[in-house]
């Protein structure tokens, strides 16, 4: 039988490497959303030089979507397995949810978190597969960049977000997208223990903020194709 102490730190520790892990993966998103931000450029030469240097980092690019999956994986599985661990301790559900942070009502992007983590770690996948093995210069995505051809992975991105299931299907991933950093900003900074009485409130609107502007800037990007861009 496990001893009660011991429990007590290894969900602490846990709780820190989601909060970690979770704040690493904010500064993937805002870094992506800078990068994904040259879409809004009609030309798409912005873009296709952006993946170009990307693609020209070799190895280095595979190596960095292995350790980026792995960071997902540990912060899903983390977050998991806290979760599991409180249900067992508490088998019979609260009457009312409350947030950690005081006697407020949590919000359902805070009871979600694990369907809306899971959710986004299927889109990038098949977001990452989509883009590493897609259609490539010898199917003709080919644009030119100086004196050199390059892929178009302009061209694959606003095919794919014409078709309007695809165009829904992103919307809603990064809906889901805001609202779980909305909630996980602040449940971060708080596992980490940073947040104070006096800070509270401003931290937790610090982190609605943010997750409200990286949602709507990713989904600026299929409004901005679907509707704006000629086929």
């Amino acid at each position: 039988m496990s001893h009660p102490q011991a429990k007590s730190i290894t969900t602490v520790f846990k709780k820190v490497i989601i909060a970690l892990s979770g704040l690493g993966l904010v500064g993937f998103v805002v870094v992506h959303l800078l990068g994904n931000l040259t879409l809004l450029r009609s030309d798409g030469s912005a873009f296709n030089a952006y993946a170009a240097k990307l693609e020209g980092l070799g190895g280095l690019l595979a190596v960095a979507e292995v350790g980026l999956l792995f960071v997902f994986l540990t912060h899903i599985g983390s977050t998991l397995t806290t979760k599991k661990r409180n249900l067992s301790a508490r088998p019979v559900a609260y009457r009312q949810w409350k947030s950690k942070g005081g006697d407020t009502p949590s919000n359902s992007s805070s009871r979600n978190m694990a369907i809306s983590g899971s959710l986004i770690l299927i889109f990038l996948i098949l977001h990452i597969w989509q883009f590493r093995f897609g259609p490539g210069m010898s199917q003709g995505y080919v644009a030119t960049q100086g004196q050199e051809q390059i892929r178009d992975l302009y061209r694959l991105v606003v095919e794919t977000l014409k078709n309007p299931l695809m165009a829904a299907f992103y919307s809603l991933v990064m809906v889901l997208l805001g609202l779980h950093l909305r909630h996980g900003i602040w449940s971060a900074l708080q596992s980490l223990g940073l947040t104070r009485p006096r800070t509270l409130k401003p931290l937790r609107l610090a982190g609605a903020v943010i997750g409200v502007v990286l949602g709507v800037g990713f989904l600026m990007i299929p409004a901005w194709i679907y509707f704006g861009v000629s086929n």
